[in-house]
Order: C-alpha cells, then sequence, then structure tokens
C-alpha cells in the first residue's frame, strides 16, 4: 500500500460553518495530517465549482496532497486533479483510468457489498470505500454495514480501504482495527471549531509509521 492511502481522508463540506475560505479550510485539515482531500459539490452551477476545485488544487499541490474530485470525471479531467471518487451512477473505474491516466487515484463507493469491492478492484480502483458506518448527517439514508465488513474486505481485497460515515475521534479506531485504511470525515473535521486540532485527532488514531 503507498503511504498516501493510510490516514485521514478530508472531505470538503457543500456549506460551510466558517467565515474562512474552503482553500483555508483544506489547508487547515492538511496541517492537522490529513493524506487525501476530495472535493465534494453536488451544485449544478460548473463555472463556480471549477474555480473552487481549481484553487483546492493549488493549496493541495503546495502540500503535496493529492485532491480527488467527487462524482465529476469531467471536472477531474478538466483541471487536471489527481482522480475521481465514483458513486453507483457514475462511469466505471475503467473509463475514469482511461481520462485520466494510470496514476489517477479512482476510488469507488461499495457501500456494504463486497461484490461491488471485488469488481472495483477488478476494474482498476485504488480504493473501495464502505459505509456509512454510522449514522451521518451527510448520507441519513445510506446503508449501515458493521465494522466486521472491513475484516472481510480485508481478507479477499488487496486495494485500500476507506471507511466513511459519522466517523468520530472516538469511533474511529474501531474501525482501523476492522481493516480501515482511511478514515473519510467531513462534519467531524470541516464543522468543528478549531479544523487543524480536529484533524490532528483522527490522524493520531493511526499507528505512528516507523522508517523502513
Amino acid at each position: 500500500m503507498t503511504h498516501r492511502f493510510r490516514g485521514l481522508y478530508a472531505i470538503t463540506p457543500e456549506t460551510s460553518r466558517h467565515s474562512t475560505s474552503l482553500q483555508d479550510q483544506v489547508a487547515a485539515a492538511i496541517q492537522g495530517g490529513a493524506r487525501l482531500i476530495q472535493y465534494r459539490d453536488k451544485g449544478a452551477d460548473s463555472s463556480p465549482r471549477r474555480a473552487e476545485a481549481r484553487a483546492l488544487l493549488d493549496v493541495c499541490r503546495v502540500a503535496e496532497v493529492p485532491l480527488v474530485i467527487n462524482d465529476d470525471l469531467d471536472l477531474a479531467a478538466a483541471i487536471g486533479a489527481d482522480g475521481v471518487h465514483l458513486g453507483r451512477d457514475d462511469p466505471d473505474p475503467r473509463e475514469a483510468r482511461q481520462r485520466l491516466g494510470p496514476h489517477a487515484i479512482i476510488g469507488v463507493s461499495c457501500y456494504d457489498q463486497l461484490a461491488l469491492a471485488a469488481a472495483a478492484q477488478a476494474a482498476g480502483a485504488s480504493y473501495a470505500a464502505f459505509g456509512s458506518f454510522f449514522p451521518s448527517t451527510v448520507k441519513p439514508k445510506a446503508a449501515r454495514p458493521a465494522p466486521e465488513l472491513l475484516t472481510e474486505a480485508r481478507k479477499r481485497l488487496t486495494i485500500p480501504l476507506v471507511a466513511i460515515g459519522g466517523i468520530t475521534s472516538q469511533n474511529g479506531a474501531l474501525l482501523i482495527a476492522a481493516g480501515a485504511d482511511m478514515l473519510a470525515v467531513v462534519t467531524g473535521v470541516f464543522a468543528q471549531p478549531d479544523i487543524t486540532a480536529a484533524a490532528r485527532a483522527y490522524t493520531n488514531l493511526f499507528p505512528k509509521e516507523t522508517p523502513a
């Protein structure tokens, strides 16, 4: 597993509780240890989204942290993002790989279904995301797998596993122990008064890496 697929995966909110720009908020999350950033905005107006995504890409490039675009392969390709995260109704991972290149990060939402994850891996996905493991205000009607799904997925898959949904710094360790390589978080980071401190609380859940 590559170094970048271990730790906090910070996903941007669609509405902010902070007065600072989204770029500053993402920079704060990276300062707290976020290893991967996902830009998530379901808005229909493409021009502001493209401008904001480009601005976030600049922040991530400076910090050498990859930026992935949620559910929008066209936007990811247009700005030269590091990858895309695909949901149920998005293109096949093979198409995303063809458009974004061999080194792009291609993530796939697999909900509570190991079969989807196996298919995603076979199609060249970079990681499989499962959840929502806990109640989530972002996706209140999402599937609710048990943490044991991660343990079973770890036995069957070789790609990294991402856990998402209602994850806090109190319950996140359970998912890491079950097999999660990354914890994907929105509210637990970006809705907190101190984004850097919130991100660091998740980062500290992961065992410290030792030099090879």
